[in-house]
């Protein structure tokens, strides 16, 4: 397992999107902790989670509470591992994905999460989605406050662009340590964000980032990713490998090295920039040990000329 940096501490390189864990379509709860202790068996020593992954209207923090107990009964060392939890978005019972920013709601949902994860301070806490009906150095303002009281460690934003974090880092200065959005070989509406977390030297968690790489008749069927919003891929979102969606060469590569497209795509976010840190969603031991490989998987320049020439130009943000 190799290693990235978000703020002043060192995480794997491929962390751990614990969403699948607790939404629609979950696995049993077994199958759950299994997933995350074979995460930390691979290195893995960074899990994201939030309050508002679970089932509509049901069990607030379901998944921050499933963290915390695997990592309670997880039989290795977890002083390493970094848990990162956001606030900021609710699940009703209608299940939609409501926004809700205010500096009080922030403050309490981090509260009730230090209690689900059961520690002293949330190591990295993220505002999960900028709310239009408040203004975001109100919502800022929240982290500020919260790493002031030492309920937080560090603080971190998602879903936003980049006059956002530049507002952010204004107002954090250096405890601004990570962006988390939508980022993948076929969706690359962040890069101009990405560039910019270069630039201030935050940790760029790109979520879904396995969009529009299915697997390949090599792997056989598998469950679509699913998006931050919960909703599960369509198979009709991205064209199929083979069929014109300029991602045939994902395919390809991964036949040539003997691995499965999904590594070759999380190798290939890491071969983009040094700021990445991917965090791919798993519902079973294999998929994550099979992310994890990618670490370890270091593509030539070859090939990543390959797969960048192999992005759809629809999928490159100006």
């Amino acid at each position: 397992m190799r290693y990235r940096t978000v703020g002043g501490l060192w995480v794997s390189a491929v962390g751990l999107g614990a969403m699948p864990l607790s939404i629609e379509g979950r696995p049993d709860e077994a199958r759950a902790m299994a997933t995350v202790h074979a995460a930390l068996d691979a290195g893995v020593t960074l899990l994201d989670t939030a309050d508002s992954y679970h089932l509509p209207g049901d069990e607030p923090g379901h998944n921050e509470r499933l963290v915390a107990r695997a990592l309670a009964t997880y039989g290795g060392d977890t002083a390493d591992v970094l848990v990162t939890t956001k606030g900021g978005r609710g699940r009703p019972a209608d299940g939609s994905w409501t926004v809700t920013g205010s500096a009080r709601h922030l403050k309490s949902a981090a509260e009730a999460s230090l209690k689900r994860l059961g520690v002293e301070a949330i190591g990295l806490y993220q505002l999960h989605k900028p709310d239009p009906a408040v203004p975001f150095e109100d919502s800022v303002g929240a982290l500020r406050d919260l790493l002031d009281a030492g309920k937080i460690r560090y603080a971190g934003i998602s879903n936003t662009d980049t006059g956002q974090i530049r507002r952010a880092h204004a107002l954090l200065g250096d405890r601004l340590v990570s962006v988390q959005n939508r980022y993948s070989p076929a969706v690359r509406d962040s890069e101009p964000e990405l560039r910019l977390c270069a630039e201030l030297g935050l940790a760029f968690l790109p979520w879904s980032p396995l969009g529009g790489i299915s697997r390949s008749s090599l792997d056989g069927p598998s469950r679509l990713p699913s998006d931050d919003s919960g909703q599960t891929t369509r198979p009709g979102d991205f064209p199929r490998p083979g069929h014109g969606t300029g991602l045939d060469a994902f395919h390809t590569v991964a036949r040539e090295r003997g691995v499965s497209p999904q590594q070759v795509s999380l190798a290939w976010l890491l071969a983009r920039s040094p700021v990445i840190i991917p965090i791919p969603g798993a519902g079973r031991p294999g998929t994550i040990r099979d992310s994890a490989g990618a670490a370890d998987l270091e593509l030539t320049p070859e090939e990543v000329a390959r797969l960048e020439g192999a992005v759809p130009e629809t999928a490159v943000g100006s």
